[in-house]
C-alpha cells in the first residue's frame, strides 16, 4: 500500500537534532521525562504525559518512545500507575521502534513493542503489554494487564494470529510515513 505525501507548515512544528517533528499544538507535559528515539512525528493535539512519574532521587524517564514512530492527533500517552503496599506510583511507558498510534487512541500500557500499529480510537489499558508485530484495528480495546502475543491482530471481537512478515511491512510503512511528511 502506497502512503500519500502529507504536507505540514514548517513553522507549526519543532524539529529536533535527531529528526523528531513535534507539533507546536501538541501537549507535552514534563518534557525532561520524555525520551524520543528519533524521526518520530508528534501530531497536533497529541498529549504526552511525562510529568506523571515515580518520585524519588533517581531520575528515570516516564515515557520512552523509539524511532520512526507516529503519534496521531488527539492521542494520549501516559504512564501506567498502581498502588502497591499503600504507595501510589507511576511506572514507565515504553514504546518500541516503528510504532504508529492512530488518532484519538489512549495508551497507558507498560510496553508497546516494535512494529506495532494501533488504529484510531483504540484504548490500551494500564500495564498492558503489546508485543512486537501487532496490529490493533480501529476501536480495539486492550484491557488492563493483558499481554497481546507477538504477531497478533486485535479487533473489537478478539485476537487473531498474523504472519511474521508483517514486521517488514510495518517497518517500511513507518519509514515511508516519515519520508513523506514534508514541509509545504
Amino acid at each position: 500500500m502506497e502512503l500519500p505525501y502529507v504536507t505540514y507548515k514548517k513553522s507549526d512544528f519543532i524539529e529536533t537534532d535527531t529528526g523528531n517533528k513535534i507539533s507546536r499544538q501538541s501537549l507535552i507535559s514534563g518534557s525532561q521525562n520524555i525520551v524520543l528515539g528519533g524521526k518520530t512525528i508528534v501530531h497536533p493535539h497529541c498529549t504526552i504525559r511525562g510529568d506523571l512519574r515515580r518520585s524519588g532521587p533517581t531520575h528515570q524517564a516516564s515515557v520512552l518512545i523509539g524511532r520512526f514512530c507516529s503519534l496521531g492527533s488527539y492521542s494520549v500517552l501516559r504512564p501506567p500507575y498502581k498502588t502497591y503496599k499503600g504507595v501510589f506510583s507511576y511506572y514507565p511507558l515504553k514504546v518500541g521502534d516503528f510504532v504508529d498510534i492512530g488518532e484519538g487512541s489512549i495508551v497507558e500500557a507498560a510496553s508497546v513493542g516494535s512494529w506495532v500499529k494501533i488504529g484510531r480510537g483504540c484504548v490500551v489499558g494500564r500495564f498492558a503489554f503489546i508485543k512486537e508485530g501487532c496490529v490493533l484495528e480501529d476501536g480495539a480495546v486492550v484491557p488492563p494487564g493483558m499481554v497481546v502475543p507477538p504477531f497478533s491482530v486485535v479487533t473489537k471481537h478478539g485476537v487473531m494470529a498474523m504472519p511474521e512478515s508483517v514486521q517488514d511491512v510495518l517497518e517500511l510503512a513507518a519509514k515511508d510515513r516519515y519520508a513523506k511528511f514534508v514541509p509545504l
